[in-house]
């Protein structure tokens, strides 16, 4: 079915049906009348914490499935996870929660990569931990090189681990490709090796063998798939981050808001030729999104990163000057995006919310 709006759960979001076309066939349908919502579930601190369940979100699925085990609305898992397969996230998903998740459920951190098709013929640099050439390989990347590749072909340039230096001089490196790209999967295990040879990437403008004869700006591009650098998992720490999870669904919310407007607006208009440029690529969004989403609200869970009271500034000027702002620096911070729909305690309170709000059982 088409989706018309999503409750974020810290991490997760409801969706609403906008079209008239019946459920998916992996939906089981409640009294014969299809579920005009869904789920967006963020896992770390929402879900689970490290391995293992939160008690709320075994019990929120209770409420999902049916006698069966099979879901009764549409839901899908979001996770920063950006160092596995979905294939196994999915598995480890349905160990945890005790149901049965496939990877077509499953959103990695680097799953928008898939739409990036400007770059998936460029021979790209990736870094990261996990299978970083089978993940690149499955989002439609065709030419990839790993960090530890481009560190035997240029050993002179890893500098940081004496023991891993050349005893001899090396013989010059030959036909190694060209680099048009960077990828960050995610935090590597090596930070100063990965972080030297992408910066050697960067200043020789793909070519780390070639003598530097200045500084190339703009450099090549960096895809950097997970900005958010707090998550909840067993330890304690850390606790403050509505301003990447919250301030995304409310991001998200806002674009689909501008869509619809611009739709509106373009049909004012006797053809496509005579809109704007900026008004066409906004229609091209409206008609993916409504055959999707129509909206999007927040509800923020206290199982995971956030605590009460202490995450928002009242000021931007403060939040600039006294904190962190642990979103993407393409971002301009607006203080109301990190604001939540509703906050509840537990994911179990999310879903009993939106059945309430949906009229839905």
């Amino acid at each position: 079915m088409a989706l018309r709006g999503c409750l974020r759960f810290g991490r997760g979001l409801l969706l609403r049906a906008a079209g008239p076309r019946g459920p998916p066939a992996r939906w089981c349908v409640a009294g014969g009348r299809p579920p005009a919502f869904g789920f967006l579930f963020d896992v770390d601190g929402v879900l689970v914490r490290g391995s293992q369940a939160v008690p709320a979100a075994r019990q929120a699925f209770q409420r999902l499935a049916d006698s069966s085990g099979r879901l009764r609305v549409p839901v899908v898992f979001l996770t920063n996870a950006g160092n596995c397969l979905r294939s196994a996230k999915a598995r480890e998903l349905s160990q945890a929660l005790g149901l049965q998740v496939s990877p077509e459920q499953v959103i990695l951190s680097h799953s928008p990569l898939r739409l990036f098709s400007q770059f998936h013929h460029k021979c790209m640099l990736v870094a990261g931990q996990g299978p970083v050439e089978e993940n690149a390989q499955n989002l439609g990347f065709k030419h990839v090189v790993t960090i530890e590749a481009l560190r035997k072909a240029y050993p002179l340039l890893d500098m940081v681990d004496q023991s891993r230096r050349p005893k001899e001089l090396p013989p010059p490196t030959t036909g190694f490709p060209t680099i048009e790209g960077v990828i960050l999967f995610g935090e590597p295990v090596r930070w100063e090796t990965s972080l030297q040879l992408i910066i050697d990437v960067l200043l020789s403008n793909g070519n780390p063998g070639a003598e530097l004869q200045d500084i190339p700006y703009p450099h090549l591009p960096v895809l950097a798939c997970n900005m958010d650098l707090l998550w909840m998992a067993e330890a304690k720490m850390p606790r403050d981050n509505p301003m990447s999870d919250v301030y995304g669904a409310n991001l998200y919310n806002n674009y689909l808001k501008s869509a619809h407007q611009n739709q509106v607006q373009a049909g004012v208009k006797r053809s496509l030729q005579a809109a704007s440029p900026q008004t066409e690529d906004h229609l091209e969004l409206w008609k993916d999104c409504s055959n999707s989403v129509e909206s999007c609200e927040s509800i923020l869970v206290c199982t995971g990163v956030y605590r009460h009271n202490t995450d928002v500034p009242s000021k931007t000027e403060e939040c600039m000057a006294e904190t962190v702002f642990h979103g993407h620096r393409d971002f301009c911070f607006d203080p109301s995006l990190v604001e939540p729909s509703y906050v509840v305690q537990d994911v179990n309170d999310a879903v009993q919310l939106a059945f309430t709000k949906e009229n839905w059982s």
